[in-house]
């Protein structure tokens, strides 16, 4: 009896580290959802008061994503009325919303690319990538998790993460 409960322990911390599903502690056979796990890579630079940022968004939960955006804000006020992707949207004077459209778990979704201008030329700007829910709220909780920061320096240099 004493091996069957630790192999059923250790069989259930296999299944999770793996993406599976285990049975939740304390509730025999109930079954917890898998998650998304929502991440950005790629590239950033400033050169004057322009900042390039390139990104391919990646899942690497075990949950699909319907349909995902990702929000991009900066800490320097963005100029008003510039170009953007057909993907994406300015949302107030420091942010720009971007439709990744749908994940599968463990999936890589398409490259974005951004040329934005600032309305003034920084020494440094941060970048924060939030995950945006379906109904095109931020949820906190997850984005808290899943956010990620850029610190981008005016050295000419480009930045990748």
């Amino acid at each position: 009896m004493r091996r069957m409960r630790v192999a059923a322990v250790c069989g259930a911390a296999v299944v999770t580290a793996v993406g599976g599903v285990a049975p939740a502690a304390g509730a025999p056979g109930a079954v917890r959802s898998a998650e998304a796990g929502l991440a950005y890579h790629g590239s950033a630079g400033i050169v004057g008061d322009r900042v390039d940022v390139r990104f391919t968004p990646h899942n690497r939960g075990a949950a699909a994503v319907p349909d995902s955006v990702v929000r991009i804000r900066w800490s320097q006020p963005l100029e008003e009325g510039q170009l953007l992707p057909a993907r994406c949207a300015p949302e107030g004077d420091r942010a720009v919303r971007c439709r990744v459209g749908p994940l599968g778990a463990h999936d890589t979704g398409e490259r974005i690319g951004l040329r934005v201008r600032l309305r003034e030329a920084p020494t440094e700007v941060l970048l924060e990538f939030d995950p945006v829910g379906s109904d095109g709220t931020v949820d906190e909780s997850r984005a808290a998790a899943e956010r990620q920061r850029v610190l981008v320096l005016d050295t000419g240099d480009t930045y990748y993460f």
